[in-house]
């Protein structure tokens, strides 16, 4: 119990010492940084937590800030869940995640330049040349192609978590990472409901992002044109994260454009206006590899440009991410990062992986089988929550039929071990409840690498549940980076 008033928010909050409680010790006294934040909220009476979330809630339908659920054949839009009760982060553990992400995206980019260049890291044995070469994600297209300042990846959503052995990365997301906008919304709603206490706590800003991003862009802009043209190409209003991409684009200040807007001339690209066509310098990018250009990938693809990936392959335009970065977010090459801090930096990891077996490995393969109900099973292309096991959540006839899928493809799969995620207060009918968490931070990398101190905290609202992405039942919370 955390205070002697019952009537009050934490007054039936529970730790339990297995997880790590991002505002409570494990005794039940609220951490350093956020004891200002427990003293404040318990005043407040219940009637008026609940106003104060039922406005944050509106915010968001008011706004429209959906994401898509798919299953059965079809998908639903819903409105993203929203939680008003903030994840505070120190400043001393904030810098760890600043530095640590730094360094992770540094070794990233490095490696990309050197797997279509000279590939050194795997003539030199540190990674085997047919994870890499033989990854559906690695673009033979790409080898011998530069990107500027190296930022191959200059959008990057790397997925924190944290445990009682502390920050952890979870895995990186370097094609067309999204939910950036649900940070961005999630702070809005959170610091209209309880705006004195949002001022209290002075906490860092994140809204100045859409200009830190469009800066990002306009720095990989061909011949450092100090005026550039920069578009978001998107595959349109059926998309999963159409909402973010219209967001976004509204934040920079930049058209949101199809591929049917877009033509190439001579190798370069023109945007259709209506006083005639526009040259394109830089293209923020959320269409998949295979669909950005039908003459040099998929060739039935209806959401590209024909030609565009001539254009950016002579340097006369940027596309971000670029073309090939998946081979680096691909869930076996994950297990390898740390070898590329090491190997390109000559730095210890400031940041570690998760525990991960990989199963084109027998030996590792049949561990995974026989743990099959301790261990969390993905594929190493997978993303969304989709296509997972969790192993302690499953039934005897679910392990085995995903039993028989692995013995098909082993290589098609990743094993790790049940996690325990942190958990944070979130609100429930009869007060706070612990609920696991997990942060999606956002890392920016053209001429300098730039984050803004905030991130996508994610939160499994389901009691028990691990899995927080939103199209499996999860929802999202403001995250408060306190100052220096």
């Amino acid at each position: 119990m955390r205070t002697s008033d019952s009537k009050s928010l934490f007054s039936n909050y529970e730790t339990n010492e297995v997880y790590y409680d991002e505002m409570f010790h494990p005794e039940g006294e609220p951490r350093a940084h956020c004891h200002k934040l427990v003293k404040a909220l318990n005043q407040i009476s219940a009637e008026d937590i609940r106003s104060m979330q039922e406005r944050a809630e509106r915010s968001f339908l008011y706004e429209g800030i959906t994401f898509a659920v798919y299953g059965e054949g079809r998908s639903q839009e819903r409105i993203i869940p929203i939680d008003l009760l903030p994840r505070i982060v120190s400043a001393a553990d904030w810098n760890i995640l600043d530095q640590g992400l730094r360094q992770r995206l540094k070794a990233l980019n490095l490696f990309l330049r050197d797997i279509y260049n000279a590939k050194q890291i795997l003539s030199d044995g540190v990674i085997p040349y047919d994870l890499v070469l033989g990854c559906p994600q690695y673009r033979l297209e790409m080898r011998g192609v530069e990107s500027t300042h190296g930022a191959y990846v200059s959008i990057c959503g790397t997925d924190i978590i944290r445990t009682n052995d502390g920050f952890m990365v979870l895995e990186d997301n370097l094609r067309v990472p999204s939910g950036v906008s649900y940070m961005l919304a999630n702070r809005q709603a959170v610091k209209s409901s309880i705006r004195n206490l949002f001022r209290r706590h002075k906490v860092r800003t994140i809204e100045h992002y859409g200009q830190v991003l469009r800066q990002t862009l306009a720095e990989m802009a061909p011949d450092d044109n100090s005026d550039p043209c920069i578009v978001l190409l998107t595959p349109g209003v059926y998309n999963s994260a159409f909402y973010e991409h219209l967001f976004l684009a509204r934040e920079m200040g930049v058209e949101l454009v199809q591929g049917e807007d877009l033509v190439v001339h001579n190798g370069f690209v023109y945007m259709r206006t209506t006083h005639g066509l526009r040259k394109v310098d830089v293209i923020y990018r959320r269409v998949d590899d295979d669909f950005i250009d039908p003459l040099a990938f998929r060739a039935d693809s209806v959401l590209g440009v024909p030609g565009l990936f001539y254009a950016y392959v002579l340097g006369n335009v940027a596309i971000a991410n670029a073309p090939g970065t998946g081979v680096a977010d691909d869930k076996s090459i994950y297990t390898f990062v740390p070898d590329m801090v090491r190997y390109y930096l000559s730095e210890e990891p400031m940041l570690n992986n998760v525990k991960t077996y990989l199963c084109r490995d027998p030996e590792q393969l049949e561990y995974t089988l026989d743990n099959l109900d301790k261990l969390v099973v993905k594929l190493v292309g997978g993303s969304g929550g989709y296509g997972m096991l969790v192993g302690p959540h499953s039934t005897a006839k679910e392990r085995n039929e995903y039993a028989d899928e692995m013995r098909k493809n082993p290589a098609n799969y990743i094993a790790q071990p049940t996690l325990d995620l942190s958990c944070s207060p979130c609100l429930a009918a009869a007060g706070a409840v612990p609920r696991h968490v997990d942060l999606r931070t956002f890392v920016l990398s053209a001429r300098q690498t730039r984050i803004v101190p905030g991130a996508f905290c994610r939160v499994a609202l389901k009691e028990g549940s691990l899995v927080v992405n939103s199209s499996q039942g999860g929802g999202g919370k403001d995250l408060w980076v306190l100052p220096n």
